[in-house]
């Protein structure tokens, strides 16, 4: 398809209804990359555009928006425009509210464009980027997608820097590596501290590293039941705990059985409601802390005793969104299994009985619709979104759990 001004319209879905699409004119058409057209370009526009070009070339348009600064969103507009008309740009663009928003931004024959802007200095980084950034994108999964559009941000010469961490974060995933920071750091660069603190808050920043088993500690599963499990080693009787126990994954997996009796589990999402609930259970009562959006390192240590131990479960999230999304990713190890599972302490009148409310965000809202159309919702998870919805709030099962 082509638009106006030899404008090349391409879609990047093969739905009906395409939701994404590529803009740019063709490297045939007449005065494509003319490096005169760049110097007759205005001061600001210059500035602005070197600053573009200085982020490897391609970015997300929000990224260089802020680059351009709230007063001059519709300058940065503008120069977006002229770069597309003038072919030195590729616009890639997401259907949303019923009409077309820029995405991203990829800047063609950067070589030149640095060359006229005077940044031919670092041309040599850019060229090593891009190479690193082709074999990054054909060796990396999609766990790992969010790591490099976040490269993509970043100033040429740090992406540099910090390339090799998502190569190695890629080497462990393959491998199942799991363990701590150090141990991760140590594989990444034969260093125990060979990250620095910066690098692990950009990490934490664009990935969550549970996923990847990656912890700053070793991880403990916190919980309690009626059971004594047996391993090579000895029992542990967790009916001894005055609260709760707290093993580690390694432990869990040494588990070859467990003796007790379980009429259900309790999974609990709130530390300070776990532990009140941990306390006070009744007695053929399982309750295990369930830490947010549960990492792989929780869903098979979980997933093992649920096999030791099978029995219906009853989860308990905060009464938002994300609960919502929480309860239904633990609720999949009893699915799986074919074990039934309901939510509990989750009904709108739980919500509603809060004496504090928060109110709903828009992405609050965009979650509650994207969850409602690709699951099937229990009754009470459904009643839960339809009242957040219509009142505008969220809460916190800490208030009443």
């Amino acid at each position: 398809m082509s638009g106006p001004d030899s404008i090349q319209i391409e879609p990047l879905d093969a739905r009906a209804l395409c939701k994404r699409r590529k803009r740019f004119r063709l490297e045939s058409a007449s005065g494509l990359n003319s490096a005169s057209h760049l110097e007759l370009m205005p001061v600001e526009w210059r500035e602005l555009l070197t600053r573009w070009v200085k982020r490897g070339g391609k970015s997300r348009w929000e990224t260089l928006l802020k680059d351009a600064g709230t007063a001059n969103l519709s300058f940065a507009e503008a120069l977006r425009e002229w770069l597309l008309r003038q072919g030195w740009a590729i616009v890639i663009e997401e259907r949303k509210h019923g009409d077309w928003w820029p995405q991203s931004l990829e800047l063609r024959n950067l070589s030149l464009l640095r060359t006229t802007l005077g940044i031919s200095d670092k041309e040599a980084d850019a060229q090593r980027w891009q190479a690193f950034r082709e074999v990054l994108h054909a060796l990396c999964d999609d766990n790992l997608a969010p790591a490099l559009l976040a490269l993509d941000e970043l100033p040429v010469h740090r992406a540099l820097a910090r390339y090799d961490l998502i190569a190695a974060l890629q080497r462990w995933q393959d491998a199942q590596q799991s363990g701590t920071r150090r141990d991760f750091a140590l594989s990444a660069r034969d260093d125990t501290k060979g990250l620095s603190e910066s690098e692990w808050n950009w990490l934490e920043q664009t990935l969550d590293l549970a996923e990847f088993r990656i912890e700053r500690h070793t991880p403990l599963l916190l919980l309690s039941a009626p059971l004594i499990l047996a391993t090579p080693h000895g029992q542990l009787d967790l009916s001894s705990c005055a609260d709760f126990a707290a093993l580690t994954p390694a432990t869990i997996q040494t588990i070859t059985s467990a003796s007790g009796t379980i009429s259900r589990w309790q999974l609990v999402e709130n530390r300070t409601s776990f532990e009140r609930v941990a306390r006070q259970r009744e007695h053929d009562v399982g309750v295990i802390w369930l830490p947010g959006f549960p990492p792989g390192w929780w869903r098979n240590a979980v997933g093992q005793l649920l096999d030791l131990a099978p029995a219906p479960a009853y989860i308990a999230c905060d009464p938002d969104p994300a609960g919502i999304a929480i309860a239904l990713k633990a609720a999949a190890l009893w699915h799986e299994r074919g074990i039934a599972w309901q939510p509990w302490k989750m009904s709108a009148t739980d919500l509603a009985a809060l004496r504090v409310r928060k109110p709903l965000v828009e992405a609050d809202r965009f979650q509650l619709t994207a969850l409602s159309q690709k699951n099937v919702l229990p009754m009470q998870l459904a009643e839960l979104a339809e009242w957040m919805l219509e009142h505008g709030e969220k809460g916190e099962q800490e208030g009443y759990l």
